[in-house]
């Protein structure tokens, strides 16, 4: 019966656009929701937010994309300053920096798209231990790391 119910879930997904995704880690620590961006109002390409349900806990992140070599590079931030910031203040509440690969259903690796159809999953290379290493992590935060591949597990409406 799951099976049916998973199977009449797939379509709805494969239709779902990117800045709508859901994504959730193999282990249900995180999720990330990306969330629309107007073009002409942002310099970045995307938008998105990563949700640790163990101590609700909600991170921001933000895609850009690299000009030589194009790249979609993820930025999650967390308790940032607001207003003019130094290096140091930005690096203190980044919690993850790099580049957002896109895993298809056949395994195959691309880059996160800017637009259409969403990614079957996500691969964030060493966003576990990244998230280990930050201020997110400790005695009033998170205690459990999540895993640096991420699948669709929803779309907002």
């Amino acid at each position: 019966m799951a099976a049916l119910l998973l199977a009449g879930h797939q379509p709805a997904l494969a239709a779902c656009p990117q800045e709508l995704a859901i994504y959730t880690d193999r282990d249900r620590l995180a999720s990330i929701e990306f969330r629309p961006v107007a073009p002409d109002e942002a310099v970045y390409t995307g938008e998105f937010r990563v949700l640790f349900p163990q101590n609700d806990t909600v991170a921001d992140g933000i895609v850009m994309w690299t000009e030589r070599v194009p790249r979609p590079t993820g930025i999650v931030m967390h308790d940032c300053p607001e207003g003019d910031v130094t290096g140091e203040e930005l690096a203190a509440c980044t919690v993850w920096q790099g580049v957002i690969y896109a895993v298809d259903e056949a395994g195959e690796i691309g880059l996160l798209p800017r637009q259409g159809p969403a990614a079957a999953r996500l691969l964030l290379p060493d966003f576990g231990p990244s998230v280990r290493h930050s201020a997110l992590f400790g005695a009033d935060g998170i205690s459990i790391v999540p895993w640096d591949v991420f699948e669709m597990s929803g779309c907002q409406e």
